[in-house]
């Protein structure tokens, strides 16, 4: 069959590309300054959050009914790996928005939908997602949270761990037990505001990367909401979070591509710069395969990323193996990458001198977070074995 000129197959549109290059123009000039600060001092990206409020890329994913972009999927992911490539910290902002109304993007009601989105849209508050809990890890369908009507409101009672921007969100999608004898399925989903009666943040983690993005224990203590906060139906809250995942599993895998291009990069220029034995440290195979290994899986990684969004995009069924393969593949990918990056740097890419070390400990997260990778493979078997 003859070629046709016209048809780009599994190139990005212009649109993208022109998104791509707006992005990492930002990331460069407005959020790289300020990495290694974030890093060390453990601090909020509130510089990277002013930049992109101000050029609408802090929450691209909502649609343009509640005043956002309308950003689809695939785009939305090159914006979290172009801020991932300069800042993992400052990635989870767009990343974890998105997270934290997705299930209200799904199914929520079209009023709850109108309280929350403009927020986002216009940069007045951010969005976290509370599912897990201190013994419901992986386990989620155990989880303790409870809520209960209560006349025209609900009440919850109980905590929620590892929430990522925890504190720094306005709004957070809360599962909580409706129903305990039906197990996963009286599971709702909430939409909890951060001036709720009952609400509190009462702890931070101390972690080993991402050290700019707050990790938060959330408690709940007769919490009262109103009726109208339920995403959905009570008892289709496991669903959602189900549904969630799908769609946000491969926006972890858009963060690790891009702290792995961001390691390759830096890789790339330092050993075209490093002198050994009279010559350039790239002349040597043995580091040019490096290079070259790295280069190829993220690719690779890349391409089961944007395939991933794109599936969801369309709003296909059955997403849950392409979506933690995406995410699977790629943050191993990333950690791999990460650490031949430490590696190519030798001694200086074990300092602070250098964002490579950042980037190794800042990748590990994405391994685990969103689902750990071994409960990627049970997700990925159980879809070949259904």
């Amino acid at each position: 069959m003859a070629g046709n000129p016209d048809f780009d197959l599994f190139k990005l549109g212009d649109e993208h590309e022109e998104l791509r290059a707006a992005i990492r123009s930002l990331s460069e000039k407005e959020i790289a300054p300020h990495a290694k600060a974030v890093d060390e001092e453990s601090r909020f990206p509130q510089e990277a959050l002013d930049a992109l409020t101000a050029s609408g890329f802090n929450a691209v994913h909502v649609p343009e009914e509640y005043g956002g972009q309308g950003a689809d999927s695939v785009a939305t992911c090159i914006v979290i790996e172009e801020v991932a490539r300069v800042c993992g910290s400052s990635s989870l902002i767009p990343a974890v928005n998105k997270l934290g109304t997705m299930g209200l993007i799904l199914n929520g009601s079209d009023e709850l939908k109108k309280q929350v989105l403009p927020q986002l849209a216009l940069g007045e508050a951010m969005a976290s997602y509370a599912l897990s809990e201190r013994e419901a890890g992986s386990d989620a369908a155990s989880m303790r949270t409870r809520a209960k009507a209560d006349g025209d409101e609900w009440v919850l009672n109980g905590s929620k761990c590892w929430i990522t921007n925890g504190g720094k969100s306005a709004w957070y999608t809360v599962m909580a037990v409706t129903e305990p004898d039906k197990r996963a399925n009286g599971i709702s989903a909430f939409m909890v505001h951060k001036d709720d009666p009952g609400f509190s943040v009462t702890g931070y983690e101390h972690k080993l990367g991402i050290k700019g993005s707050p990790t938060a224990e959330l408690a709940f203590e007769d919490c009262r909401i109103p009726g109208d906060r339920v995403i959905g139906d009570p008892g289709s809250g496991f669903k959602t979070a189900l549904e969630t995942l799908d769609h946000t599993r491969p926006t972890i895998g858009a963060q690790a591509v891009g702290l792995a291009q961001g390691a390759l990069d830096a890789a790339i220029d330092y050993t075209k710069d490093r002198k050994q034995f009279g010559k350039s440290i790239s002349e040597f195979q043995g580091v040019q395969f490096m290079l070259a290994d790295m280069a190829m899986k993220l690719e690779a990684a890349r391409l089961m990323v944007y395939t991933s969004a794109a599936r969801a995009e369309r709003g296909e069924k059955n997403l849950g193996f392409i979506s933690s393969a995406a995410k699977c593949f790629a943050s191993d990918v990333a950690m791999e990458v990460t650490t031949d990056a430490v590696q190519l740097f030798g001694g200086a890419g074990y300092t602070t001198d250098f964002p490579v070390e950042r980037m190794m400990r800042d990748a590990k997260i994405t391994q685990i977070y969103e689902g750990t990778n071994q409960v990627q493979r049970m997700v990925m078997s159980r879809a070949l074995l259904k």
